[in-house]
C-alpha cells in the first residue's frame, strides 16, 4: 500500500462499513466489477462516500472538500477513492445495455396451435 492510499484512509475514516445490498447482493468483491483493493476500500469508506454525495455530511478536511467539488462540478476524479466512488456511481446509476449475437424471434404460430387433421392429410400426402 502506497502512501497515497493511507492519506486518503486516514482522510476518509467512517465510522460504519457500507455494504449495498440492492445491487451487490453477493459484495462488492464477489460482484466481479471491483479488485480486491477497490473492494475494501468501498467497503470500507463507502458510508462517508455516500454521505458526502447526498450531502448529508458536510466535509472536514481538504480531501473531502475535493471530492465534494469533484462531485459537484463534475470534474474527472483525482485520486484512488474518487475513482472508485465514480466506478460505484455508473455501475448502480447508468443503464447498461446488453448486446446479444441473437435476436427474440417470436416461435411460429403452428407451435402455439396444434394443426387440423386436414392440414396433417394434406401435409403427409405424396404428391
Amino acid at each position: 500500500m502506497d502512501m497515497n492510499i493511507a492519506e486518503l484512509k486516514e482522510a476518509f475514516t467512517a465510522s460504519k462499513s457500507f455494504y449495498d445490498d440492492l445491487n451487490f447482493p453477493q459484495g462488492f468483491s464477489r460482484s466481479g466489477h471491483f479488485t480486491l483493493l477497490e473492494s475494501d476500500l468501498l467497503q470500507q469508506h463507502g458510508h462517508l462516500l455516500k454521505g458526502l454525495n447526498d450531502e448529508k455530511f458536510a466535509p472536514v478536511n481538504t480531501y473531502q472538500q475535493q471530492f465534494v467539488d469533484m462531485l459537484k462540478h463534475k470534474r474527472p476524479p483525482a485520486n484512488r477513492i474518487e475513482k472508485i466512488w465514480c466506478k460505484y456511481l455508473s455501475l448502480t446509476t447508468q443503464k447498461h445495455r446488453i448486446h446479444t449475437l441473437s435476436s427474440q424471434v417470436k416461435p411460429p404460430s403452428h407451435y402455439e396451435s396444434t394443426k387440423s387433421n386436414e392440414e396433417l392429410s394434406v401435409a403427409e400426402a405424396p404428391n
